[in-house]
């Protein structure tokens, strides 16, 4: 199974080390960066010292490339048959434990995991374009996971649900 990851307006670069410290130990093929999501390296070319120091110089190996717009990566991806899943808390979203059975009947061989920004998540529109919405549910009183965390547990779920 091959997946990829879309960043679309994460700001923190902590976070976004995090995802690409994760993504190198799940095996993700590529991060993509979507609007406001800052790169690994200034308009300088120099490395993002914050983002360096979380992702232990993963964004050195793991490919990325970055988009204007989350909806030109999504059509990218669609085209080569992607299945997009968001990550995110709406109404059509379905926990992450019942995914496979989602996905049984279907032969999903590419992923792309969309998260969205710390404030306001996955915007509609994206959701609208996804395949599938995955809510990770909560148990105590706050209503989120923290967007690399999540992701953490996301990409593992789908990992171990596909028997990879």
């Amino acid at each position: 199974m091959e997946i990829v990851v879309v960043l679309s307006g994460i700001r923190s670069l902590h976070n976004i080390g995090s995802i690409f410290r994760t993504s190198d130990a799940t095996g993700v093929k590529k991060v993509y960066l979507c609007g406001i999501t800052p790169k690994p390296v200034d308009r300088f070319g120099n490395a993002e010292k914050n983002l360096e120091k979380v992702s232990l110089g993963a964004e050195k190996w793991i490919p990325w490339e970055y988009f204007k717009t989350t909806s030109q990566v999504i059509k990218s991806l669609k085209i080569s048959d992607y299945y997009i899943i968001s990550l995110e808390q709406s109404k059509k979203s379905i926990n992450f434990k019942t995914l496979d059975k989602n996905l049984k009947s279907k032969n999903i061989s590419k992923i792309a995991i969309i998260l969205g920004g710390e404030v306001d998540g996955v915007s509609k529109t994206i959701l609208e374009k996804s395949d599938t919405i995955l809510e990770i549910p909560m148990y105590g009183k706050k209503e989120s996971l923290n967007v690399s965390v999540a992701y953490g547990i996301a990409v593992y779920g789908i990992l171990s649900s596909r028997n990879v």
